[in-house]
């Protein structure tokens, strides 16, 4: 096996390419597109993505048409579709997916890059019905670069940084003393602490175990492998973030601007652990930032908790690793609030209201319909109907058939149209990091 490292290069990220995702895709856009002429001279590019259920990808094919509805993301589902107007198969992207359910490591798919690498609800080693970041950056990849490409994907929903991806060099997770003190009064520390002990760092060591096993028999993943053309590990993405920022215990509201400070610190530990484990000192590493709830536009996400205040905080420290010295123009944080849709988030607001007439109706409450529960079956679902009816107009039922799926608004509401251009958005800052490797080898 024979591994070409690429080397660190001062990449210059303008913070306005930052703010504005359709200036940053321009600039990336100059990059020169080329055919697949002598590719067994090429080394391999190996791209490592990982993180829990966004990296997952709930975006459900049933919502690709949408993709074409907006003029600033059209061309872009004519890039994903083949002749036939199918969503096409890279000829020179190949994958490997290890994703499982809750605490499982589950199992692998691996192929030529096509869409259903995303959520597989069934059987993590067959396609699914959606699509993660995965595709498109695949797809990017494949028209920017004359050679193969291979991606390794582990990822699995609901796993936080502070404990199931913990690194090694933070050491072993540590319960909050609040906490602890909780659980004590309900009988429940002995069994907390034996579940931390084992699951403190797991999901770290099984993404590095997964990575390992693909890079040492390529060709199990990647047939046409050339032994004397080699590898480069190119780049490494990291979409992660729900259950850290839920996590008010390990991140109490009390710190104040510095609530998630622990978690930059965190990912710093884990960028550098990374780059060791895999003896890949100058690895590029972009970080998606969340970008759950977009720009808080009023009444369209859920203000409760202090919902906004936190998510900024948030962000920031998602994209603190960015900016210390020892990582400058190697780590690359990408916003993706950008990519929030806020038509397709009143939608959702609307089906927050259905929700919770249903709960009203089934608890039978004082103030809902049902108060004195005498309803049947068929008379809530009647009144559902009608409500529903009453809350949506067709427009809206229709757009919301088109171009949502389930998810809800952690996971972007199901639509493609986000991850699609989250998966652009990484792939293009990670190219820029590999061009300028290159120029400074």
């Amino acid at each position: 096996m024979k591994q070409r490292g690429l080397r660190a290069a001062n990449i210059m990220i303008l913070p306005a390419c930052l703010r504005h995702p359709a200036l940053f895709i321009a600039l990336a856009l100059s990059f020169s597109t080329s055919g697949h002429s002598e590719t067994a001279t090429k080394p391999l590019r190996v791209y490592i993505l990982a993180g829990q259920s966004n990296m997952v990808g709930s975006g459900a094919l049933s919502t690709l048409d949408a993709i074409g509805d907006d003029p600033a993301t059209a061309p872009l589902l004519e890039r994903m579709l083949n002749a036939e107007g199918k969503p096409r198969t890279c000829e020179q992207v190949w994958i490997s997916s290890l994703n499982g359910k809750y605490r499982t490591a589950g199992g692998e798919g691996f192929g030529k890059l096509s869409p259903g690498y995303g959520l597989r609800k069934e059987d993590p080693t067959l396609p699914g019905d959606c699509i993660g970041p995965e595709y498109t950056f695949g797809l990017t990849m494949d028209e920017h670069y004359d050679g193969p490409t291979l991606l390794i994907k582990t990822a699995w929903g609901g796993k936080s940084l502070h404990l199931d991806y913990r690194p090694p060099s933070a050491g072993p997770y540590v319960l909050p003393d609040e906490k602890r003190e909780k659980l004590v009064a309900n009988g429940k520390l002995e069994k907390v602490l034996a579940d931390n002990a084992e699951y403190s760092g797991k999901y770290y060591g099984l993404m590095m175990n997964h990575v390992r096993k693909v890079l040492s028999d390529i060709p199990r993943v990647y047939p046409d492998y050339d032994e004397a053309a080699g590898y480069e590990l190119a780049g490494f993405v990291w979409f992660q973030g729900w259950n850290d920022y839920v996590a008010l215990a390990d991140y109490p509201l009390s710190n104040g601007d510095e609530q998630y400070a622990p978690y930059g610190e965190l990912l710093a530990h884990f960028i550098r652990d990374v780059r060791k484990d895999l003896e890949a000192p100058e690895l590029p590493f972009v970080i998606g930032v969340m970008g759950t709830n977009g720009n808080h536009t009023p009444g369209l996400f859920n203000e409760g908790g202090q919902s906004q205040l936190r998510m900024e905080r948030f962000r920031k420290a998602m994209a603190a690793p960015s900016l210390l010295p020892e990582f400058e123009g190697i780590v690359i944080a990408v916003p993706t609030a950008p990519f929030w849709d806020d038509e397709i988030a009143a939608l959702g607001m609307k089906q927050l209201e259905i929700k919770r007439m249903r709960s009203l109706i089934d608890k039978k409450s004082p103030q809902g319909p049902n108060a004195d529960g005498s309803m049947s079956q068929e008379e809530k679902k009647k009144f559902l109907e009608d409500f529903t009816a009453e809350t949506f107009s067709p427009e809206e039922l229709a757009l919301k058939a088109r171009a949502t799926a389930a998810g809800g608004f952690v996971h972007y509401y199901g639509s493609a149209k986000f991850y699609a251009q989250a998966g652009e958005a990484f792939a293009r800052a990670l190219l820029q990091a590999n061009e300028q490797q290159e120029e400074s080898k």
